[in-house]
């Protein structure tokens, strides 16, 4: 699992804005969190089922909806979101990448995609974060 490069691994926004809440009632268990919280941060890039994630925990779909938002504060679909996102903005920081080969990179099916959710998300389109970025290194 890769750590400071960047890629899938430690993702600093969704580690300290989401730790699970382990004792909210109707969420996951800490095992089940533990465990769907590895699978996610080591399988976002790629296309994930509702029911595979659900199957990580051992529950049917519906069920751990309910209990991964309520454990998380998100619904699972916002988080893989989240963590796409991160990773995205941490690429965008590197000119060599095309916004498409990032946006590829990250795990979003197009250009177009990737561009709506970061603006939606994050007020910003990529080419808004990378140009924001790159002006912070020179500063």
């Amino acid at each position: 699992m890769p750590g400071d490069d960047g890629f899938p691994g430690s993702v600093s926004r969704i580690n300290s804005a989401r730790q699970p809440a382990l004792t909210a009632k109707g969420g996951l268990s800490p095992r089940a969190a533990r465990k769907v919280q590895d699978f996610l941060h080591e399988n976002f890039t790629r296309k994930l089922a509702l029911a595979e994630m659900a199957a990580v925990c051992g529950l049917s779909p519906s069920h751990f909806v309910r209990a991964f938002a309520r454990t998380f504060g998100v619904p699972p679909h916002q988080y893989v979101l989240d963590l796409r996102l991160d990773l995205a903005e941490r690429l965008l920081a590197d000119s060599r990448m095309t916004i498409a080969d990032i946006a590829h990179s990250s795990g979003f099916s197009s250009q177009s995609h990737f561009t709506t959710v970061m603006k939606k998300y994050r007020q910003v389109t990529p080419l808004q974060a990378r140009v924001g970025k790159l002006n912070a290194k020179i500063r």
